[in-house]
Formats: structure tokens, C-alpha cells, sequence
């Protein structure tokens, strides 16, 4: 059974992402380490002994479509409703709409507790809170007014309505229309599908937040505008009206997470209402919807990677607990009379370490890029932390993810035949993490996102001062004389070499408007860098200074990653520069 991880969220939160060092220099108000580690234990509790018992049972049945209602796994509607009674919805929301404006590193420590107890539960109060952003950053004062309050509390949950069934990654083909009224609102009318919570009985309202395209509109993405559309009108008393025009058509057939109801959902065909056309208010400002969507799905692609960080963490929980518990065999060395632990195995003590090593390493970054988000919003040089938030957060989302899903593969490993038996549990874990790197941006997307538009910040001084940093990271290292980093000093300055060298190519690249050479390399310079990030973050926990008594194993850790999965970033450099001749002369064979 899963285990909130709190000491270990704790001490990366406050010595490897930088909480400590902004609470300390008074960034976060009267915020202090006892109330950081108050919450955090609460989250740990709730997401161990109240989400993670339910996770197997939303596993086998499912949300379900009965009467045209979604119906959610037995225990989850009463699970929602603790989840809200426990304030948890509103941690980084306004203060002025009910929330707690606490920072945005908390938030994501708690969201990967619950991801860990049950990624599909957690899902919902995901979308909600990139909808809350949404909504604040860019909606009306009436909006705000009548809206935020009750998705703050979590008493309505809210949705992102992009993919339609021709138009996914592009959604400048989208088909969704909106019609003008002349009280200001507007009919909206389209299908929707891969709606995440589009339909469920946890809450009371469900606010939608729709792409759709106006008649007039120009074509591709400067075309598309942003609505809000509620499940059910909103009067203006702030009681419950009649139900709009819209309802969940069918439920998707998933590999994983299947208590989250993934929803196809209709717009506008005259199903509810005294005419057809769903009534929404526009977010922002016409034909710039895109930009508004994307404040939220600026904030899912951060939480998606927790989502890599938290089934790591709860597959490597699962397959240490089962590898000290199995016996087989005779371990080398092993003085005992019967059969070995197979964690005492060598090969089974390799995949253990790894699955630890990619957790912890994800688990930083992804701290890291909520770190430069509050100090975006909290500290005086916005533009730098802006920039940072920007590059992090392509390598949060794919390297956790990937991460996510070799770890739960190494996982089954372990366990063997067992692995692959569904009673184990062990394989509910690849099969959720499967879906993380393809939603919000397949990691593809990312890679292009990171290499055409985040690495060339500032003219690509972000990405040089930030390997700058890493290197006094390895100095660091080899300035400890420690013994038990081993080789790491040298392993880190070889892949932050590799890193240097790679992101030089790039963008000289870019700049020789040599794009399609710069794209064959993305994906590999996006691992290259998640894992130059893993080895630096995993020896700054090494080097911290901590009381709690594990920075012997922090630095065995960090030694283990740095001679052992470190030097992939040589052959991904290699890609990076010299890949695309080879992919451009393969490419006969995919015609």
C-alpha cells in the first residue's frame, strides 16, 4: 500500500527546489517550516489512508455512463466531498474568491501525494485548479464574481474543452462554433471528445471552459475565442438555474485510469433548453482564446509531469515492498541457509535504484519549475524567473512522464511473472502513467516547444546561465572530497559538458534557420537535459545540509546515478548533433 513520501517532498520542497531559501528571505509572507510540514503531512494522510484505498476500486469498475448520467466508482462521490471539506482546492487560489494563495511548490507536493493514492481521482481537482487560473487571469470581473468562488472551493469542478475527433495537437482545424446574442452571451455548438471529468455526480455544477470558433473569425489559431460554459445556468443569486445545452455522449474505453470519466461531449444539439446552442460567456477577448487556454494548460503540464513523479513514486514503493518480501535463488555472497531476497540480486537491486534515482530526479525538477513560478509572481527579477518557468517546464512534463512509465515498466520487472497479474497491483501503474506522456502536449510537442521557442529566451543567455548553475553544482562535488560521491563529480561535468555542447548546436542551428535539423534532435536534447537536471538535483541533496539523518543515502543515490544512467548523455548528444542526415535518408522508408 502506498505511502506519502512527506520527510523525503519535504526535504527536496526546502534544500533542492529552493523553498527554504525563499521562506527565509521572506518571499512567502509569514510562511514557515511548520506550517509548510503541517500540510504536507495532512496531504500524506489523506492521500494514504483516504485516496489510495479507493484507487483499486475505481480501477475495476470504472466510471460508468447509466442513463445518460456518469456515475462514479463506489466511495469516490463521498472521497470528492472530504477532498472539498478539507480545503484543499483552494491552496494557490485568491484569497479574495475563498483560497488559501499559498505557494505554487505546496500545491504540487499535495498533487503528488494524491496522484500517487489515485491519479485518476486526482485528475479532477487538476482541471479544476488550471481552470481557477484561467478564470482569474483572464475572465470578466462578473465572471470572477459568480463563478470563482465555488471552483475555489471545489464545490464545482471545471473541465478544458480542446480535442474534437479531426482536430487534436492542431487545433487551429477546430470546428466548435459560437454565435453572438445580443444580451452578450453567446450559443456554442460542437463535439468535444478526451473531456477529463466532463461529466460525473461529485459536484454540484461542472464550468466548462470551450474552444470554439466564430462565424467571422480569421482562420487557424488567431481565430479561435474561449468560453465559459456551466453544465447548469448559474442565476444571479449564485443559485443553481436550468440545465444548459450540453451532455456527455459516451464515455472513452481506456487503457488506464479508468475511474476518471473520459468524456465525448455535445454542444448545442437542442437535448436541454427552450432552443439549441449552449450558452457561454466569453473568456477574454475574441480570437484570442488560444492565449487564454493556455494559461491552463500551462498549469496541467506541470501537473501532468507530478503525475510521472507520483506513479514512480508509488511503483517504486510497491516493488521495494515485493523485492524484500520474495525470495529466490542465492544471492552472491548470501550466508543463509534458504533462499535469497531477490532485492539481495544484483540485476533486481539495479532496477530498484534506477526506479529511486528517475523518481527523486523528476521529483526535484518538477519542484524546481514550480519554484520559478513563485518566484515569477514573488520575487524582483520576474523576467529571469519567468524564463526559467518557461524551459523547466517542457522537461517537467516529458521527463517525468517518461519517467513515470519506465519506472512502472521496472516495476512489473520485478515482480516478475506477478507483475504482469492484474490482483498485484502492479500494472494498474504502467497502465495509468501511459496516458501522461501523450495528454497536454505530447512530449514531442514538448521537445519542440523546448527547443524552438523556450531555448531561445533571452537570445539563449536562460539556458546558458542555468547550465552555469549546474556546473557549480559539480564543483561543489568535487570540492567536498567526500568519498562516497565516487566518480560523481566527473560523471555530472562530463553530462553538463554534453548539455553545454548540445544546447550550443541547437542554437547555432536555429539561428542558420536550419529548424529541420533542430527538430530531429529535440526529443533526444529533452532527455539529455532531464537527466543532466537528475544527477545535479540528486548532489545538491547530497551536498545539503540535513538533520534527518539520510544524507549518507542521498549521496549513495546520487553516486549510483551518476555512474550508472549518466552516461546516456554522451550517445543523446551524439543524436542531437549528427541525427538528422540519418532520419532525413530513413524517411523512404515511411513513404
Amino acid at each position: 500500500m502506498y505511502k506519502a513520501p512527506v520527510e523525503e517532498i519535504a526535504f527536496t520542497l526546502k534544500h533542492v527546489a529552493g523553498m527554504g531559501e525563499a521562506m527565509s528571505n521572506g518571499l512567502f509572507g509569514d510562511l514557515g517550516d511548520d506550517l509548510v510540514d503541517a500540510i504536507l503531512a495532512e496531504a500524506g494522510r489523506f492521500a494514504t489512508e483516504e485516496v489510495a484505498p479507493l484507487a483499486e476500486i475505481g480501477d475495476r469498475q470504472g466510471a460508468r455512463l447509466v442513463d445518460g448520467e456518469v456515475r462514479l466508482p463506489d466511495g469516490w462521490r463521498d472521497l470528492y466531498r472530504d477532498w472539498i471539506a478539507g480545503g484543499w482546492n483552494g491552496l494557490t487560489a485568491p484569497e479574495a474568491f475563498g483560497g488559501q494563495a499559498l505557494p505554487h511548490m505546496l500545491n504540487v507536493a499535495a498533487l503528488e501525494m494524491w496522484n500517487s493514492g489515485s491519479m485518476a481521482f486526482a485528475l479532477a481537482p487538476t482541471l479544476t485548479m488550471g481552470a481557477i487560473e484561467a478564470v482569474s487571469t483572464h475572465g470578466s470581473a462578473a465572471l470572477k464574481e459568480k463563478y470563482l468562488e465555488k471552483m475555489v472551493s471545489g464545490e464545482w469542478t471545471g473541465t478544458m474543452n480542446l480535442t474534437e475527433p479531426h482536430a487534436g495537437s492542431d487545433l487551429g482545424v477546430l470546428k466548435a462554433r459560437a454565435e453572438r446574442m445580443p444580451d452578450g452571451s453567446y450559443r456554442i455548438f460542437g463535439q468535444k471528445i478526451f473531456i477529463t471529468w466532463g461529466e460525473h455526480d461529485a459536484a454540484d455544477n461542472i464550468i466548462h471552459l470551450v474552444l470554439a470558433r466564430l462565424a467571422d473569425a480569421p482562420a487557424g489559431t488567431r481565430g479561435i475565442s474561449l468560453f465559459l460554459v456551466p453544465k447548469f445556468l448559474v442565476n444571479d443569486d449564485g443559485s443553481l438555474g436550468p440545465r444548459n445545452d450540453l451532455f456527455c455522449h459516451a464515455l472513452e474505453h481506456k487503457l488506464g485510469i479508468h475511474g476518471s470519466p473520459t468524456c465525448t461531449m455535445i454542444y448545442g444539439d437542442g437535448r436541454f433548453g427552450d432552443e439549441k446552442g449552449a450558452i457561454g460567456w466569453l473568456v477574454g477577448e475574441e480570437n484570442k482564446g488560444l492565449a487564454c487556454m493556455f494559461t491552463m494548460m500551462n498549469n496541467a503540464r506541470l501537473a501532468v509531469g507530478m503525475q510521472g513523479v507520483a506513479i514512480a513514486e508509488a511503483a517504486t514503493q510497491k516493488a521495494l515492498a515485493y523485492a524484500g518480501e520474495r525470495t529466490q535463488g542465492r544471492a552472491p555472497g548470501s550466508s543463509g541457509a534458504g533462499m535469497s531476497p531477490i532485492v539481495e540480486h544484483p540485476d533486481v537491486a539495479r532496477m530498484l535504484l534506477t526506479m529511486k534515482a528517475l523518481t527523486q530526479g523528476s521529483r526535484a525538477i518538477s519542484y524546481a519549475c514550480a519554484h520559478a513560478i513563485d518566484m515569477a509572481r514573488r520575487a524582483g527579477d520576474g523576467r529571469h524567473w519567468q524564463d526559467r518557468a518557461a524551459l523547466l517546464t517542457p522537461i517537467a512534463k516529458s521527463f517525468s512522464t517518461d519517467a513515470g512509465v519506465e519506472v512502472a515498466s521496472l516495476g512489473i520487472q520485478v515482480h516478475g511473472g506477478m507483475g504482469f497479474i492484474e490482483e498485484t497491483g502492479a500494472a494498474r501503474y504502467l497502465r495509468d502513467a501511459r496516458i501522461a506522456p501523450i495528454y497536454e502536449g505530447t512530449n514531442g510537442i514538448q521537445a519542440i516547444d523546448l527547443v524552438t521557442r523556450k531555448l531561445p529566451l533571452s537570445g539563449g543567455d536562460q539556458a546558458k546561465g542555468f547550465i552555469a548553475e549546474l556546473k557549480e553544482i559539480a564543483d561543489g562535488v568535487r570540492r567536498s572530497n567526500l568519498d562516497g560521491f565516487g566518480e560523481t563529480a566527473a560523471r555530472l561535468g562530463a553530462a553538463i559538458a554534453d548539455l553545454e555542447q548540445a544546447t550550443a548546436w541547437l542554437l547555432k542551428a536555429l539561428a542558420d534557420d536550419r529548424t529541420a535539423e533542430a527538430l530531429a534532435g529535440a526529443t533526444p536534447y529533452q532527455r539529455l537535459f532531464g537527466l543532466a537536471l537528475t544527477g545535479c538535483y540528486l548532489a545538491k541533496g547530497g551536498l545539503a545540509e540535513s538533520g534527518d539523518g539520510k544524507g549518507e543515502g542521498r549521496i549513495a543515490l546520487c553516486r549510483f546515478a551518476a555512474e550508472n544512467l549518466l552516461a546516456e548523455t554522451a550517445a543523446l548528444r551524439d543524436r542531437v548533433v549528427n541525427g538528422a542526415a540519418s532520419l532525413a535518408a530513413a524517411r523512404i522508408l515511411l513513404a
